[in-house]
């Protein structure tokens, strides 16, 4: 059985959905940990009524990124998972920890990447008045939201939709589209070689997994 570690930093939503997912038997793998670079992140809390083990690194404890990392890639080293998934973890990761575990670690974002990477995409479709809108998952690389794309979901937006009804509209699709990416990944249908994404038996649309919701 495939050990996923899961890091967040916020509420844990994704985290739920995956935990639940693996629960069902759905996900064929095991959260071995949950860290956190928050103390007081509710997806500690989520991690502790599932019986996960978490860790927390504090990167208000550390003088730079670098030493933060350091810190981090020591305790991912005593993990040694086969996937490590970002569910919400609001720190930019160095070069060192990325391209060491190049190929273990994926990320969700909340737009169809390219568009809008970085923070602020809700309101970046408000203000462009855009039709889609949606979810990527990509694997992590040195360049913020730039890494190898996976997956992306989308949907449609609504004329004077306000930004907490869409974000929580995205955050439905989160909750659908992250899990079956990561059940791919641990049966071994999905996965990168150099810079690009293998597939195998699932159906893509321009070399990716893109599906489209009404929620």
């Amino acid at each position: 059985m495939k050990k996923i570690v899961v890091m967040v930093s916020g509420s844990g939503s994704n985290l739920q959905a995956i935990i639940d997912s693996c629960n069902r038997k759905h996900i064929d793998a095991e959260i071995t940990c949950v860290i956190s670079n928050n103390p007081r992140a509710y997806g500690l809390e989520r991690a502790a009524s599932a019986n996960i083990n978490s860790i927390v690194i504090n990167h208000k404890d550390y003088k730079s990124r670098d030493c933060y990392d350091s810190e981090l890639m020591k305790a991912l080293d005593n993990l040694n998972p086969d996937l490590i998934v970002l569910a919400g973890f609001m720190r930019i990761l160095t070069e060192k920890l990325t391209s060491k575990f190049f190929g273990k670690i994926i990320n969700i974002h909340p737009s169809l990447l390219p568009k809008y990477p970085g923070l602020n995409t809700h309101q970046e479709v408000i203000n462009n008045k855009d039709s889609i809108h949606g979810v990527s998952i990509h694997y992590v690389s040195s360049e913020l939201d730039c890494g190898p794309l996976i997956a992306q979901g989308e949907i449609k937006t609504k004329t004077n939709e306000n930004i907490n009804d869409l974000i929580e509209r995205v955050h439905k699709i989160e909750h659908l589209i992250y899990p079956e990416i990561i059940k791919y990944i641990c049966d071994d249908r999905i996965s990168v070689e150099s810079n690009q994404v293998k597939f195998n038996n699932i159906n893509t649309i321009n070399s990716i997994i893109y599906n489209k919701y009404e929620v």
